[in-house]
This record gives C-alpha cells, structure tokens and sequence, in this order.
C-alpha cells in the first residue's frame, strides 16, 4: 500500500494470485476475505464490521467516508451491507489486472 497525499493506493495482487491459484482457490480466498470483515451475526460486511477490520488490517487511517462509499459502491441491493456475492463483484470490479490483464485467462479459467 502506498500513500499519495490523500489518496491510499493499493498494489493489485489479484491477477498473480488467480495465476497461482486457479480460479477455483482465488474465489476461495475471496470468500475468506469476506467472513474476515464480516460480522459474525449478521453475516454480512456491515460499516461497523468495515470499521473494526480497517484496525486489524493496519488501515485505520481510512475514514468514515472512505468506508462508506466502499460500502455503497458493492451494495448492489440497496441494503447497506454486502453479502459474498456483492463483496465478490465488488472486489473483482476494483482489481484493474484483472479487468484489464490477462481477461482470456481467468475467463477460460472460470469455465472449466
């Protein structure tokens, strides 16, 4: 992770992971990304939960808003929260190598 005045910028790992992983083992370790920050009750990614996780990753310098808005830019249901699946999309959305990089890849990957 690096700062850049105001703005965290974060290094984009996931395409060498889905490379090292497969497909397969990549959704598994997004899967266990999002039971890492969810809330156990609830058993989705709430702000509170958001909060709580910004601290055990070392990122407690995020504010509130920056939570927010990576709350309602996956909140695809309008509940507040994020369930796997919209954590998952959410995730996958924001990796520019993957979007970009080796697409045929990890497309042809995901289908077999």
């Amino acid at each position: 992770m690096e700062v850049e005045g105001e703005v965290l910028q974060f290094e984009d790992y996931f395409p060498s992971m889905m490379e090292g992983l497969g497909s397969e083992g990549f959704m598994e370790e997004l899967c266990q990304g999002f039971h890492l920050l969810m809330d156990v009750e609830k058993g989705l990614i709430t702000f509170e939960s958001l909060r709580r996780s910004t601290w055990q990753l070392g990122l407690q310098e995020m504010g509130d808003d920056e939570l927010v808005w990576m709350l309602s830019e996956g909140d695809l249901d309008g509940d507040g929260a994020l369930n796997q699946t919209e954590f998952c999309i959410l995730m996958l959305r924001l990796s520019p190598g993957l979007m970009e990089g080796p697409k045929q890849y990890w497309m042809e990957e995901m289908h077999t």
